[in-house]
C-alpha cells in the first residue's frame, strides 16, 4: 500500500498538479477555508470525496468519534487556530452511521486500554438514547439504535465545543455559527441533524 500511495502522488503530480500549477501556487501561499469539519477518522468518510471540496476548501480535524473534547489539546489547538487566525466563519461536526467507535461504546470488555478513556466523551449521548427507548417501552432493531446514538452523538459534541469560551464568545459576537451532520455510507448522503446554532 505503501508503494501505492507514492504512485498515486507521481500521478497526482503529473495528471493535476502540474495542470493546475497556478492553483496550487496560490494556495501554497495562504490558505483561507471557511469551514473547519470535525468528523471522525474512517477511512470510509473522506471529507473532500464526500462534500467535492477542493485543497485549500475545508480545514480539517479527524478522531475516533468525532469527539470534542475539552482536554484535547489538539483540537483545543485546532479550534484556536480557525477561530483566532483564520477567522473561519463556520464549524461542522460530522459523524457517520455505521461508526466503530459509537460501536465501541457497548462492548464491555477487552483488552484496549486508551479507545475505552476516549469514549467516555461520547458515553453520555448513548444514555440519553436508552432513556428515551427504555420511558417509549419498546424494542428497538440495534441498527437503528446505534444510528439514534449516532445522532445524539453529534448533538452532545455540539454542546462540549461550546464549552470553549473563545468559541462561545465567536457565536455570541456572530462570528461563527456550528453545525450538527451525519453522513449515510449506504446513500452517500449527508443529513442534517442540528441546523446552525449561532449565539445570542
Amino acid at each position: 500500500m505503501i508503494a501505492t500511495l507514492l504512485e498515486g502522488n507521481k500521478r497526482f503530480v503529473e495528471e493535476t498538479f502540474e495542470k493546475e500549477k497556478e492553483f496550487f501556487t496560490v494556495l501554497a501561499k495562504d490558505q483561507k477555508p471557511t469551514v473547519l469539519w470535525i468528523g471522525c477518522s474512517d477511512s470510509r468518510v473522506p471529507v473532500n470525496t464526500i462534500t467535492q471540496t477542493r485543497a485549500g476548501e475545508v480545514f480539517v480535524h479527524r478522531n475516533v468519534g468525532n469527539i470534542v473534547a475539552n482536554n484535547d489539546w489538539n483540537l483545543s489547538a485546532v479550534l484556536e487556530f480557525s477561530i483566532n487566525h483564520l477567522k473561519i466563519p463556520d464549524i461542522v461536526i460530522c459523524g457517520h452511521y455505521g461508526c466503530g467507535g459509537i460501536n465501541a461504546l457497548l462492548e464491555e470488555d477487552g483488552d484496549d486500554k486508551y479507545i475505552p478513556i476516549w469514549l467516555n466523551n461520547a458515553y453520555k449521548a448513548k444514555e440519553r438514547v436508552d432513556e428515551k427507548i427504555n420511558a417509549l417501552h419498546i424494542d428497538m432493531p440495534h441498527e437503528q439504535r446505534m444510528n439514534l446514538i449516532v445522532e445524539e452523538n453529534v448533538r452532545l459534541q455540539l454542546e462540549h465545543l461550546q464549552e470553549y469560551p473563545f468559541v462561545r464568545k465567536a457565536m455570541t459576537d456572530k462570528h461563527l455559527k456550528i453545525h450538527g451532520w451525519v453522513y449515510d455510507m449506504s446513500t452517500g448522503e449527508i443529513k442534517v441533524v442540528k441546523r446552525s446554532v449561532a449565539g445570542p
